[in-house]
């Protein structure tokens, strides 16, 4: 139907709909025909038999589409329904050419709004979900579609804008979750609620299209559940993985990581100027009730697989600190600890905020945590997520080390970019390091380029003395590796140190520092 339908039409259209609430009910089509012969003859009969299906074909109810159904409302919430945001969203996309305006698709959920409902209520739920509703409407523009989709969520299709980046889109996430967590009151009871928001930029989507702009949203929306509530997280298009198959269950892990089972052994790293010790690295290690100490290559790639991964970070950021100030009480000062960040970490926007809490949390300054990411993070990513963190991390005072260099392909555009403090030379290059003239060539052309980057560096997998000595001869500034010692629980660090220092004489016991 054209937009120059008649008003009093077009509202009866819309009545008729609302009254039906969706195609579904036009089941009762043939009671009401035979009720109309029953009670007003055949002339009611043949109004009811082909008028009235005529009209509802006009109004696009059988089909879904049409005026009559894009107005549908949530009874709910008297929000618009999914397919308001979708149309929305393509014709501002449809547009863009000629206008230079976008958009964007967030999708939201409240979350453990289950909970809430077996708590309160369905009545008091429902409530919720409305007051919900005109809290996510009340922070946004006047233009912009909040519409209800199934259950506890909702989307938002943002009206044309002349930007929207990664930065604006946070900043909106944000402005509705802060809108959200403001207490509700539930007959004289305070309520809090959180939500998790996933959102889609029109360059992330599949398609330039409303549906695939708001799939995305929702792509976003699942990763950002998996990472607990409260989460935000961008769409980013992957590479399908194959299924992996782990001999652990996800209770199983979870219960792992809340038991203090999995926990951070720590490697030390020492100068190969004085031999004393200057930072630790800290390695994930699993310590299975019945099946003692397990492999990190059995258990790490399930996490990842489980979405398990950023709530290790955060036990290893967490406990990595907490160290730090152990050791400061015992009267060892340890220049920094290294803890790795994976990619999928790296993507979440409030990492740096989270980082910075943590570090206050413990009194430590910035420079105390050293970042530690694999090359192939750097030189293959085009997450803008990954790159706004790697920077704010750098910028707020955190070292960034080059973990595993030379075996991916991060140029010296990409160290200088983010910022690299000090690169980790794989072990690929250093096993022999001390016998093969070939692998020495290697390790010295890093050295060198190192240092005319002014970047420090440090040898990893390093296992024996001879090892040691022709890296310090090469300039290599620390070692870290079996020749030094094996990672430890955090119970055997402070003696390993005592012995460790008495084994320099006339060395201070803070050691060289990293540059």
């Amino acid at each position: 139907m054209s937009t120059g339908t008649h008003p009093r039409l077009r509202r009866f259209f819309n009545r008729l709909q609302e009254a039906l609430h969706g195609p579904q009910l036009l089941a009762f089509l043939p009671a009401m025909t035979l009720g109309a012969y029953w009670f007003g003859g055949e002339g009611l009969l043949i109004f009811f038999a082909l008028v009235l299906p005529a009209a509802f074909a006009i109004a696009g109810m059988f089909s879904g589409t049409g005026p009559a159904w894009s107005a549908a409302r949530d009874r709910e919430t008297d929000l618009h329904l999914r397919t308001v945001a979708e149309k929305a969203l393509s014709e501002t996309l449809a547009s863009a050419p000629a206008t230079g305006m976008t958009t964007a698709a967030l999708a939201i959920e409240l979350d453990g709004f289950a909970d809430i409902e077996r708590q309160y209520g369905r009545r008091a739920a429902s409530s919720l979900m409305k007051r919900a509703a005109e809290r996510l409407a009340g922070a946004l523009r006047d233009g912009d579609h909040v519409v209800r989709l199934d259950g506890p969520r909702f989307a938002v299709a943002l009206s044309p804008v002349r930007r929207a980046d990664l930065e604006t889109m946070i900043r909106l996430a944000s402005r509705l979750q802060a809108a959200i967590a403001e207490p509700f009151s539930v007959d004289a009871t305070r309520v809090f609620l959180t939500a998790s928001v996933g959102f889609c930029l029109p360059d992330r989507a599949q398609a330039r299209t409303g549906p695939a702009l708001l799939d995305g949203a929702l792509s976003a929306l699942e990763t950002a559940l998996n990472h607990g509530p409260g989460a935000i997280r961008a769409h980013a298009p992957e590479e399908e993985r194959p299924a992996r198959t782990s001999r652990f269950s996800q209770s199983e892990l979870a219960e792992a990581l809340d038991s203090g089972q999995i926990r951070p052994w720590f490697q030390p790293q020492v100068s190969t100027d004085t031999g004393a010790l200057t930072g630790f690295e800290a390695l994930a290690r699993w310590e299975h009730p019945e099946k003692g100490l397990v492999s990190p290559q059995d258990f790490l790639p399930a996490l990842e697989d489980m979405g398990l991964q950023e709530r290790l970070c955060e036990i290893m950021v967490s406990r990595s600190l907490a160290a730090l100030r152990q050791w400061e009480r015992a009267g060892h000062r340890v220049a920094c600890v290294g803890v790795n960040f994976s990619q999928n970490e790296l993507t979440n926007p409030k990492l740096c905020e989270w980082v910075s809490w943590e570090l206050d949390r413990y009194e430590l300054s910035p420079d105390r945590l050293c970042v530690e990411i694999l090359e192939n993070v750097i030189a293959d990513t085009d997450d803008d997520l990954v790159v706004r963190n790697i920077q704010a991390l750098s910028a707020l005072g955190c070292r960034i080390d080059l973990d595993d260099f030379g075996t991916g392909h991060a140029s010296i555009a990409s160290i200088r970019r983010f910022s690299v403090n000090r690169i980790k030379i794989d072990r690929s290059f250093i096993t022999r390091v001390d016998r093969d003239r070939e692998q020495q060539n290697m390790v010295a052309a890093i050295l060198t380029m190192a240092e005319r980057l002014d970047i420090d560096t440090l040898a990893e997998g390093v296992e024996t003395i001879g090892e040691h000595a022709i890296l310090a001869q090469l300039g290599c500034g620390h070692v870290q590796g079996f020749a030094v010692a094996r990672p430890m629980p955090l119970e055997a660090t402070e003696q390993w140190m005592v012995q460790h220092r008495a084994k320099l004489p006339a060395t201070p016991s803070v050691g060289k520092s990293i540059s």
